[in-house]
C-alpha cells in the first residue's frame, strides 16, 4: 500500500503526516533529513505497544545514542509529576535542543511527551509515532500538548508542532475493539462537524473500521486528519474556529473528570456520549432538526454504540456534571461555551451559544425526555 502524506504548514512551521501500513522502517531516513544534528534520542514507549516495535526501533536507530523509557499511560499519569520525571531524564543525560525525543504510543503518551519537548530548553526536536486509532486521527494532529490537573483535563499545556507524525496502521492490529471505538469517536466527530459525504461513507463502513480493514482504515485516518487540519490551519492557537473540534468534548471532559479519569469510561466513549448530549441540546434549542438528531442516533444504534450515551439520560446525572462543565477551557466567563450543531457537516461558531448554569439546569430537565 502506498504511503499517504498530508502536509501541515503555517507561518511558524511545517511537517508531514505519513499514513500507511508497515512504514516504521522509513523513520531513520526521515530523522536524518529533519534532524541532521541529532546524536541522542529519547524514545518513550507506551507499555501497551507490542515489544516487536521496540525491537524494530532499536535495530533501525542503532547508530544513535538511544534511551528507551517504558511508560504506562493513563489520564492520572498525564501530569506535571510525570512531566518532571521526563525532564530530569533529559537533563541528566545532557540532551541538546538539536537532539530528539520520540513518543511511541497513544494520545496520553503523545500529549505528555510533546509537552515535555516543548518546554525542555524552550523546545527540543519531537517526532510523534501514534500507536492507537485515537492518536492517529486526533491527538497527534494539530500541535496541542499538555497535562491534566485536579481542576480539569488538558488545562496545563502548550502548542508545539512535531517534526513528523508517522501513523503506521500495523500498530492497530493489537488493539481491542473498545480502543478502536475510542478512535472511531473522533472520526465520527470529524464527519459530523465538517463533511456530510464522509458521514454517509461512515454509515456504510463503520464496521470495516472497527474490524481493522486496512484500506478503510487508511482512508478514514486520512479524511479525519484533513478535517482536523482544516480547522487547525485557520486557527493554530485555538482562539476561535478551532474550538469547533471540541464538539461533544465539553460534556465529554466533564464526564471524564467527574469519574476521576476512571477506566470505567474511555475518552472515546465520553466523546460519543458528549456528541449525543450536544446534539440533544441543539435540538432542544431548535438549532438542529429532529431528522439530524435521529440520523446521528441511527449510526450509534446500527453499530452497537448506544450504550455510551444511554447512561446519561438522567437529569440527576446531568446536573452532577455542571460543576465540571464550568471548568472547560473554552469558557471565558461564568457561562458555559458549547459547540452546538446546525446539521451534519456544520456546527455553529464558538462563542455563539454561552449558557448560564441556571439555564443549563432547565435544559437538563428537557434533555431527560429524549
Amino acid at each position: 500500500m502506498r504511503i499517504q502524506e498530508i502536509k501541515f504548514k503555517d507561518i511558524k512551521t511545517n511537517y508531514s503526516i505519513l499514513i500507511g501500513e508497515n512504514i516504521l522502517g522509513i523513520l531513520p531516513q526521515k530523522i536524518a533529513k529533519l534532524c541532521p544534528l541529532t546524536n541522542k534520542i529519547m524514545i518513550v514507549v507506551d507499555r501497551n505497544v507490542p515489544k516487536r516495535f521496540e525491537k524494530i526501533l532499536r535495530k533501525k536507530l542503532k547508530k544513535y545514542d538511544l534511551i528507551f523509557i517504558k511508560f504506562l499511560p493513563n489520564e492520572k499519569a498525564k501530569s506535571l509529576k510525570f512531566a518532571n520525571f521526563f525532564l530530569k531524564k533529559l537533563l541528566h543525560n545532557k540532551f541538546n535542543r538539536s537532539d530528539l525525543v520520540i513518543a511511541v504510543g497513544g494520545g496520553v503518551t503523545g500529549d505528555l511527551v510533546g509537552f515535555v519537548s516543548s518546554i525542555y530548553k524552550r523546545g527540543i526536536n519531537f517526532i510523534n509515532v501514534p500507536s492507537t486509532l485515537l492518536a492517529q486521527v486526533d491527538a497527534s494532529i494539530g500541535g496541542k500538548t499538555g497535562v491534566n490537573s485536579s481542576y480539569g483535563k488538558n488545562l496545563i499545556g502548550s502548542f508545539y508542532q512535531p517534526k513528523l507524525v508517522l501513523s503506521d496502521t500495523s500498530f492497530l492490529k493489537s488493539l481491542k475493539k473498545r480502543e478502536m471505538i475510542c478512535g472511531y469517536a473522533e472520526i465520527l466527530k470529524h464527519s459530523i462537524i465538517k463533511d456530510k459525504k464522509f458521514f454517509d461513507w461512515l454509515k456504510k463502513n463503520t464496521q470495516n473500521i472497527l474490524v481493522k480493514k486496512a484500506k478503510e482504515l487508511v482512508y478514514a485516518i486520512k479524511k479525519s486528519c484533513l478535517v482536523k487540519l482544516y480547522f487547525v490551519n485557520k486557527d493554530v492557537d485555538e482562539k476561535n474556529l478551532r474550538m469547533v473540534l471540541n464538539f461533544g468534548h465539553t460534556f465529554a471532559h466533564a464526564i471524564e473528570v467527574k469519574n476521576n479519569y476512571s477506566s470505567k469510561i474511555t475518552h472515546g466513549e465520553a466523546v460519543l456520549s458528549g456528541m449525543v448530549l450536544a446534539t440533544k441540546l441543539s435540538k432542544i434549542k431548535k438549532l438542529c432538526s429532529e431528522k439530524t438528531y435521529n440520523e446521528i442516533l441511527k449510526i450509534y444504534d446500527e453499530n452497537n454504540l448506544s450504550y455510551t450515551y444511554k447512561k446519561f439520560n438522567n437529569k440527576n446525572i446531568l446536573d452532577k456534571l455542571i460543576p465540571y462543565l464550568k471548568n472547560d477551557k473554552k469558557n471565558q466567563d461564568e457561562k458555559i461555551n458549547f459547540i452546538l450543531l446546525n446539521k451534519i457537516g456544520k456546527t455553529y461558531l464558538p462563542n455563539k451559544f454561552k449558557i448560564s448554569v441556571s439555564h443549563l439546569k432547565k435544559y437538563s430537565k428537557a434533555m431527560n425526555k429524549f
